[in-house]
């Protein structure tokens, strides 16, 4: 092995001595018998460089190349293990932080939520980390096979999100699962919510009566660039899960099962983003996202903001437990907002970038208190948080559940980043609410950097209340 005094400078040498540590091997890069101690805890020795006695090895030693290092260290690494291992004497922290995390593995593919109930899951319920939104055109002819495809959804839903061994169907006959997942399919967090677009109310299966009094085709609002071609449609899924494979599972499962019933129109898949360091996830732009959301857990305000009720307001009876549905896929201009000074980047949204506090304030959840700052000369007039939630009686009443995810869809034909918010609310009132909102966030500065391209209204079926009810069933019972 080179040394200083022989080739190799005491700071290039101490990057190799790292380098040797790293893979469980002695300064001198051979594998480190039981005992001994690793380069990591050999000093950088002067020139030239002593061999201790304690790290001699049956093998001679031989001067380290590029290849040699690189197999080495792999070889190294099980050598290492077997030698120094990874037990106790070894390395007991990357031993601990493995085991840690394959409980939080196994935790997370145990966890399950309930799928009977008043409403879907996948609206109240904690975002998940991995999404798949998908918007279906139905095929199918007649309402009789409507309702067939919306049972046939329901199974699907049923048997994925609860988990389980896949039927065995013997030899010759297709496989009853892709086996994405394994054998045992884990529940991994799942959660399909289905809802319908205004175009199922046309025509073709009678339903025009029973349309949810405010559900219709999304408008384009100012700014807005929208492409048709990945907005609106019959059907959209909504699959959340913990993992990316869980969700592609269960798309994968669906489209077999409805395959002749439902085609595909547009699909956005999203990602949530870990809290960092704490509190609410952040967005591509590099700010928090989500820290005004009414509380899931208080009853009350998800029946006034949330759940729409039937027979009031213009509404049909069937739509009691549903939701209106809001997703937007908005796309963020990230090469032109990286170059925009922190200061203005926080006097747009209204906040600090690090701490998610209104700048009035210190903490993520600290009201702004927009009366002690009523000209804006910290929080400006027309910044998003100001424009988005006013903080008045009549704002409380327009608060939407938001359930977003950041996507990435690599780049465009131009070769610019294409990347933004996945946007989705759930509301008792499409107008009241989400509406309302969104016009006064018109021209808002923030408008040079993001732009709507997609999405559309739907309407959150109402939930799946036991074994022999099914999704949709309360709107195809009613002419």
């Amino acid at each position: 092995m080179t040394t200083p005094g022989h080739g190799m400078d005491a700071a290039t040498h101490r990057l190799m001595v790292e380098a040797h540590a790293r893979a469980g091997l002695t300064a001198a890069g051979t594998v480190c018998p039981a005992g001994v101690p690793t380069a990591d805890t050999e000093p950088a020795p002067a020139d030239p460089v002593p061999v201790p006695a304690s790290a001699k090895t049956p093998a001679p030693r031989r001067p380290l190349g590029r290849r040699a290092f690189l197999t080495g260290a792999v070889g190294a690494g099980a050598g290492a293990a077997a030698a120094v291992g990874l037990t106790v004497g070894g390395v007991p922290g990357l031993q601990t932080e493995a085991a840690a995390a394959t409980r939080a593995d196994d935790a997370s593919a145990r966890t399950s939520y309930a799928f009977h109930g008043a409403h879907q899951a996948g609206i109240t319920t904690p975002a998940q980390r991995q999404s798949a939104f998908l918007a279906f055109d139905t095929t199918v002819g007649s309402r009789a096979e409507l309702a067939d495809l919306l049972r046939t959804i329901t199974e699907r839903a049923r048997a994925l999100t609860r988990g389980g061994t896949p039927a065995d169907v013997g030899i010759t006959a297709p496989p009853a699962d892709s086996g994405v997942l394994g054998p045992d399919v884990p529940a991994d967090g799942l959660t399909v919510t289905a809802s319908v677009g205004a175009s199922l109310f046309d025509h073709r299966y009678g339903l025009a009566g029973q349309r949810p009094a405010r559900l219709r085709t999304m408008e384009d609002f100012p700014n807005d660039d929208l492409d048709r071609s990945i907005c609106d449609g019959d059907l959209l899924l909504q699959v959340c899960a913990h993992n990316t494979d869980t969700v592609l599972h269960a798309v994968r499962d669906i489209a077999r099962a409805t395959r002749g019933g439902m085609q595909v129109r547009w699909r956005q898949d999203g990602f949530g983003s870990p809290p960092r360091p704490s509190g609410t996830p952040r967005n591509l732009l590099g700010f928090k996202d989500g820290t005004g959301n009414p509380s899931t857990t208080d009853r009350d305000r998800m029946d006034e903001l949330v759940w729409t009720r039937g027979d009031r307001d213009g509404e049909p009876a069937w739509v009691t437990g549903g939701s209106y549905h809001v997703v937007r896929t908005i796309r963020m201009f990230v090469e032109f907002w990286d170059r925009v000074s922190i200061q203005e980047q926080e006097e747009m949204i209204g906040r600090h970038r690090d701490s998610g506090a209104p700048l009035t304030r210190s903490d993520e959840f600290d009201d702004p208190r927009y009366q002690d700052d009523p000209t804006g000369d910290v929080i400006q007039m027309d910044a998003h948080i100001r424009l988005a939630n006013p903080r008045t009686a009549e704002a409380r009443k327009q608060q939407m559940l938001r359930r977003p995810y950041n996507y990435d869809n690599g780049t465009d034909a131009n070769g610019n980043l294409d990347m933004g918010l996945l946007f989705a609310c759930f509301q008792a009132d499409l107008d009241r609410q989400f509406v309302a909102v969104q016009k006064r966030l018109v021209d808002e500065p923030l408008v040079d950097y993001v732009s709507p391209v997609g999405g559309g209204y739907y309407f959150a079926l109402p939930g799946v209340r036991h074994a022999d009810d099914w999704l949709g069933r309360g709107l195809l019972a009613r002419t």
